[in-house]
C-alpha cells in the first residue's frame, strides 16, 4: 500500500463509503450514474458515439459539486480512480437494490 491508497478493494469500498456520507452528495452520485447509464444507452441506440462525450460530464459533474459543497472534501477519484469508479459502481447498485439508504440511519444511542 503506497502513501494516500488503501488496498485491497474491500477495506476501500468502507472509505470510500466515509467519504460520501452527506446524503445530498450521494444522491448526486446516485442521479449522475443514472445520467452515465442513460447517456450510454442512448448513445448505442442512436449510434452516435459523440452522445458518450457527456458521460463524464454528467457523472463526473454532479459527484464533483456533492463533493466541493456538501462533503467538502476531495474526490478519491483523484487518489485511486479505478477504485473510485468500482465503489461509484457498487455504491449505485447498493441504493438501487435498496442495500444502502441515500440518508444515513441514525443510531438510537
Amino acid at each position: 500500500m503506497t502513501a494516500g491508497r488503501i488496498r485491497p478493494f474491500v477495506r476501500f469500498y468502507p472509505h470510500y463509503l466515509g467519504e460520501h456520507r452527506h446524503p445530498v452528495c450521494r444522491l448526486l452520485h446516485y442521479i449522475g450514474s443514472w445520467l452515465v447509464l442513460l447517456i450510454v444507452l442512448t448513445a448505442i441506440v442512436l449510434r452516435r458515439p459523440a452522445v458518450l462525450a457527456g458521460a463524464p460530464i454528467a457523472g463526473y459533474g454532479l459527484a464533483w459539486v456533492g463533493h466541493l459543497m456538501f462533503e467538502k472534501n476531495r474526490p478519491a477519484t483523484f487518489r485511486q480512480p479505478w477504485y473510485s469508479l468500482a465503489g461509484e459502481c457498487l455504491m449505485w447498485w447498493q441504493i438501487t437494490s435498496g442495500a444502502l439508504p441515500i440518508k444515513e440511519r441514525r443510531g438510537n444511542s
